[in-house]
């Protein structure tokens, strides 16, 4: 399962009010890099998997039941009475309609519990890279995006000492990764975990 965590969109971080006569020093990180390589990261990836899972229990029982039921439906004598027939087919659609509503809830569920689980991440990151900043003398500090994020990089033209990425992850006790290493698989995206059930032939 491959997904990116984007946790912000092109952050510009000002530190000071800026003086005339000022040097403007100016650098930016990677925040999802930083996010990647933070132990955090791996509990929130588990916990949203957890998360989907037991959704994806429930809704394929859901469907099961469903299918169950519009077997029954299916295999009804052709005698059958049409009160009874239209007593079936509004209890399948009850049940699809309630299939439809929980993915939709379970959807939504779990981009909050992301959201959630993510915040205190973010301002992390945030007050490390402030602290980095003000240490070494940045004026600014953007956020930018490496390439195959799926996003558009913020600068396209920098000199290698502009990235403090390692710098806030030493900040706050963390190796950082070899430069080439390979990053480690990150969870999967939110998503209705099952497709919705076709409606019974009448």
């Amino acid at each position: 399962m491959k997904n990116k965590f984007i946790l912000a969109a092109g952050l510009l971080f000002g530190l000071a009010a800026l003086p005339a006569t000022a040097q403007v020093k100016i650098g930016f990180i990677y925040q999802e890099k930083i996010y990647s390589q933070m132990p955090e990261a791996k509990q929130v990836e588990e916990d949203l998997k957890n998360t989907e899972k037991q959704y994806q229990t429930l809704i394929q029982a859901k469907i099961k039941d469903f299918q169950d039921k519009a077997a029954v439906y299916e295999k009804m004598p052709a005698n059958t009475s049409d009160i009874i027939k239209q007593d079936k087919e509004k209890e399948l659609q009850n049940l699809q309609t309630s299939i439809q509503e929980f993915q939709q809830n379970a959807q939504t569920s779990i981009q909050k519990k992301q959201a959630q689980l993510l915040q205190p991440i973010v301002k992390k990151i945030e007050e490390n890279m402030h602290a980095v900043a003000n240490e070494n003398a940045y004026t600014f500090v953007f956020n930018n995006y490496e390439p195959g994020t799926g996003a558009n990089p913020v600068l396209l033209h920098f000199p290698a000492e502009a990235d403090i990425s390692d710098l806030v992850l030493k900040k706050m006790g963390i190796t950082p990764r070899p430069a080439g290493a390979p990053a480690p698989a990150a969870a999967a995206p939110a998503a209705a975990p099952a497709a919705k059930p076709a409606a019974p032939k009448k």
